[in-house]
């Protein structure tokens, strides 16, 4: 399994509530996907409070990220496999 510290990620909202991550991703991107805790993106377990709402802009891809004693992240990282997957297996919202 992957830290997504190794991976090459930037920071959209740091240090801020899992509801307020969902409506920066719902109001920021057009193309939003709703998955369920524990959907395995970029071999890392995403949890959170469903809905989860993910976000797909171009290849990169915007989802929530909880790092226990830091906080709930929106984080966007480069990658065209995880945006194919996430329109392949997500639902819209």
């Amino acid at each position: 399994m992957v830290c997504i510290d190794e991976l090459n990620y930037e920071i959209l909202l740091s240090k801020a509530t899992y509801k307020d991550c969902s409506k920066f991703i719902r109001s920021k991107f057009k193309e939003t996907y709703i998955i369920e805790p524990g959907f395995k993106l970029f071999d890392a377990y995403i949890i959170g409070v469903p809905p989860i709402y993910v976000a797909v802009a171009d290849d990169t891809v915007v989802f929530p990220y909880t790092k226990p004693c830091h906080g709930t992240f929106v984080l966007s990282i480069h990658s065209p496999e995880g945006a194919a997957k996430l329109r392949k297996i997500g639902k819209p919202a």
